[in-house]
């Protein structure tokens, strides 16, 4: 009919394409310039603004997402490491003086909650106890600035944000006020109740923190992506290696000898809990119903130990490093 089109066989049809420049590189993104009902304009490919990163058509995101319970407990697990240190150090350092060890414990712990709440008060959202977040797809998107285009071979489009926002930087966020709040409070409390210590001693504790808080951010800022996938193991073997350090340290043998001072018992109690910790972050709860099973296991590494204590004789075994066999 009229206005059809004849094709003949081999004819090439050509179909006019609006053609926009390609969007080169991982996370490099457009962002939205205007938006007036269904019209969205977005601008140029470079790099996305915080709380937003690309999705598959490259246009930057907004993050709106709630955390997984696997981010939680990465975040659980990095906001951990401080307190376990600071309770080693204070520990150490604190000798027979238990009283004042224990005023430090409880100030440590309140440091750390109290720098722990006010880093989820000051994120976005501001003013409540959650945070909004992009979901983690892979090890690259913790190491944006590593992916980098360059189109030309020459110069490189610099599109390096925060594509897991905000996992990474709220580590550091946190470390921050977990610093203020030691420098503020223990030395004063350290000052008060620490007289029986002597004075090269008394604010040891305190200089510790002061070398592993740098150490523990140089951590999350090389190897963040690393730990995010490794820390359930990571927890396991270390609280395997020091259960199993402490009572061949203490001299535990038997139940009795388990069941003689609170402490061991609290010590017992708290690797428990992080080999239950341990186990739940690998099983990522995707099924709950199969891995509960596996949380049966958490007091098999201490029973193992009690059973096979009296064939390695560890008190033994101390006498005679002790002695320089």
């Amino acid at each position: 009919g009229e206005g059809d089109i004849e094709r003949t066989p081999g004819a090439v049809v050509l179909v006019a394409v609006d053609i926009q420049p390609a969007c080169l590189g991982l996370y490099c993104g457009k962002t939205l310039l205007f938006k007036n009902g269904s019209t969205e304009i977005y601008g140029e490919c470079g790099v996305c603004p915080r709380g937003q990163r690309t999705n598959a058509q490259k246009y930057c995101q907004p993050c709106t997402e709630s955390p997984e319970l696997y981010d939680w407990l990465y975040l659980g697990f990095m906001a951990m490491l401080p307190l376990v240190l600071h309770w080693f150090f204070i520990e150490w350092y604190s000798g027979k003086k238990s009283s004042s060890a224990l005023f430090q414990h409880v100030t440590a712990l309140f440091e750390c909650t109290m720098a722990a709440l006010t880093t989820l008060l000051v994120s976005d959202p501001v003013g409540v106890l959650y945070i909004r977040s992009c979901r983690v797809l892979m090890l690259s998107d913790w190491y944006t600035m590593l992916y980098n285009p360059s189109p030309d071979y020459i110069t490189t489009v610099h599109c390096t944000h925060e594509a897991v926002y905000p996992l990474y930087t709220i580590v550091f966020i946190y470390y921050a006020f977990c610093l203020v709040l030691m420098m503020l409070l223990r030395p004063l409390l350290v000052k008060k109740i620490a007289c029986g210590l002597g004075k090269s001693d008394r604010f040891k504790s305190i200089y510790a923190a002061l070398y592993f808080f740098p150490i523990l951010t140089v951590l999350q800022a090389v190897g963040g992506g690393l730990l995010y996938y490794a820390f359930p193991y990571i927890i396991l073997v270390l609280s395997l290696v020091t259960l199993a350090v402490y009572m061949s340290a203490s001299e535990i043998e038997n139940c009795y000898d388990l069941l003689v001072r609170k402490k061991r018992l609290i010590v017992l109690f708290s690797h428990w809990l992080l080999h239950a910790y341990g186990i739940i972050s690998i099983s990522r709860v995707d099924k709950l119903e199969q891995d509960l099973p596996l949380l049966a296991l958490v007091p098999t590494p201490a029973l193992f130990y009690l059973f096979t204590a009296k064939f390695t004789e560890p008190s033994r075994i101390l006498s005679e490093g002790a002695n320089g066999h």
